[in-house]
């Protein structure tokens, strides 16, 4: 479930090429821009972000030098700040639109059923959901928009969206960069050549919490409902 696109992209080897393409075409700004969209547009939730994280960290150094030769560590700043900047538009967005985002008609790019999936994470886990969210396909890009719309305090989102988004990028982006390196250390050969591999088991990783709160969750609901039921 991680996205449309995730799957779209392993089949015949496109993934490959896809992070290829981003590199030779201005690699670090449309990594940017994806992970702003995905953290702060509801259109966002489209986008691959863990696996196209990750894959970048396998990829750091070539877009540390593409972008001025600056150490890699620079790209993983960049790339919370737009992840950061991304949760405040989405907070910004929600806040300013309210309960109206709920009688909205659903499109191709918004599904009333993905932002009261991420109130009832909200609901469930409280104002740390920013910073779990995070962790979570499709749940991150509408988390910070049921932040704003439930008033949620600006000082506490700030600091859980700071949080999370140096947690998120960094353990996926470092990830791939050190296990790039240990890989080709220790056996010889280079995750770039397996990069599909790697995006089927990140995005099994990062989509059986949501499965699993979707179906066990939706049965939990259902047996409570049918308990509570009054007796005739």
């Amino acid at each position: 479930m991680s996205t449309l696109l995730d799957f779209t992209l392993l089949q015949g080897g496109i993934v490959q090429r896809f992070i290829e393409w981003i590199i030779n075409n201005g690699g670090l700004y449309v990594l940017l821009i994806v992970v702003f969209a995905e953290t702060g547009l509801f259109i966002g939730f489209f986008f691959p972000g863990d696996s196209l994280l990750f894959a970048a960290g396998i990829y750091i150094s070539d877009l540390a030098k593409e972008f001025f030769g600056f150490h890699y560590s620079v790209i993983i700043v960049l790339v919370v700040i737009a992840s950061v900047l991304g949760n405040m538009v989405g907070y910004w967005f929600g806040r300013t639109t309210g309960p109206l985002l709920y009688e909205r008609k659903e499109t191709l790019l918004f599904r009333k059923k993905h932002l009261i999936r991420a109130t009832d994470f909200y609901h469930d886990y409280g104002k740390i959901t920013i910073f779990l969210a995070k962790f979570l396909p499709i749940i991150r890009t509408f988390a910070p928009i049921v932040g704003g719309i439930v008033k949620m305090d600006w000082k506490t989102f700030v600091f859980y969206n700071i949080l999370g988004s140096i947690c998120w990028v960094s353990s996926m982006m470092l990830g791939g960069h050190f296990l790039q390196s240990w890989v080709l250390t220790e056996f010889g050969f280079s995750l770039k050549d397996h990069i599909e591999g790697i995006t089927i088991v990140i995005i099994l990783v990062t989509t059986l919490p949501v499965l699993y709160k979707l179906f066990f969750g939706k049965r939990k609901e259902a047996t409570q409902t049918i308990t509570n039921e009054p007796k005739p």
